[in-house]
């Protein structure tokens, strides 16, 4: 299939088209069969006579390398890809964690380039993409679709997502089980300061319907090491309260606390097999999504 770069209006703060470019020629990649109404590059779990030879094509940057006909080669010195029936196309949906903690730092602003920058490449491959936001004052939920002008709405939704208030993370998840009805690649995108178990009832119930599921763990190098040289009151960002603490007496229950939490998600993740990535803010974004395109890519069908 064909991939063509959708169109992108200027000044999207969130978006680095440059940064697009170069990452595109990495496909993203679904780590199990999907079911598709077109023709794409991602495998079917139908059998039969649906995964037959179809045709040969030739070869194009980002094509799967065992797709590769050697045979052809040595006949011709041209690479040439085999297409098969049972090639179908992606659909994939962004949860963003629009809840107050997510306004701490960079979490939004990181979150919208990762949606953006995924969406961007997916919709280019002929892949249908949609997004929700979990949150109380949360919008509208985007359906995937492979339309033209989806790009706009999209980026258009992620401009408008605030943080604030608590978190819908798990009913929203649960609603995107019960509302995607077809196999899907779903990618979860928040910094989880909520109730671990709420977190993985969300994610049975999505595995339990089948979809591919992601976790982008969203975390500010000052939660894993607290830059508190004196006394400070601490807000709560998705409530009223507010607690005042000395970095003395908490230092080592606090750094035993969050080691704790972050093994408890990745237990969770092995758990309900979910492709977890833990990404810290003072990463460049580029590292995070290559080191996720990459992953995806060789664990791929």
């Amino acid at each position: 299939m064909d991939s063509k770069l959708p169109d992108v209006d200027p000044g999207r703060e969130f978006f680095d088209p440059v940064l697009a470019e170069r990452l595109a020629t990495i496909p993203l990649s679904a780590r199990g069969p999907m079911l598709g109404t077109v023709s794409g590059r991602h495998q079917s779990p139908h059998r039969g006579s649906s995964v037959e030879f179809a045709q040969y094509r030739r070869y194009q940057p980002g094509d799967d390398l065992r797709r590769l006909d050697w045979r052809a080669y040595g006949r011709s010195d041209r690479f040439y890809v085999k297409e098969f029936e049972a090639d179908t196309n992606l659909r994939l949906v962004f949860v963003v964690d629009a809840s107050g903690s997510m306004g701490f730092g960079q979490k939004l602003h990181v979150a919208r380039q990762i949606v953006a920058m995924l969406a961007y490449l997916a919709i280019g491959q002929g892949d249908a993409v949609g997004l929700v936001a979990a949150g109380e004052s949360a919008g509208r939920f985007i359906p995937p679709r492979r339309i033209a002008g989806q790009v706009t709405v999209l980026f258009n939704e992620l401009q408008s997502i605030t943080a604030d208030g608590p978190t819908t993370i798990e009913t929203t998840l649960h609603e995107m089980a019960e509302t995607i009805r077809e196999r899907a690649m779903v990618v979860v995108i928040s910094d989880l300061l909520f109730q671990p178990a709420s977190l993985r009832s969300g994610l049975e119930h999505l595995a339990f319907r089948k979809h591919d599921l992601a976790l982008l763990h969203l975390m500010d190098p000052r939660e894993l090491r607290p830059d508190w040289d004196r006394p400070v009151r601490l807000q709560d960002l998705e409530s009223d309260e507010s607690l005042l603490v000395d970095p003395d007496e908490i230092a080592a229950g606090y750094e035993t606390a969050v080691r704790e939490f972050i093994d408890e998600i990745e237990t969770i993740s092995r758990e309900t097999a979910v492709d977890y990535h833990r990404v810290m803010l003072d990463q460049p974004i580029e590292d995070v999504l290559m080191r996720l395109l990459v992953r995806r890519r060789d664990t791929s069908p």
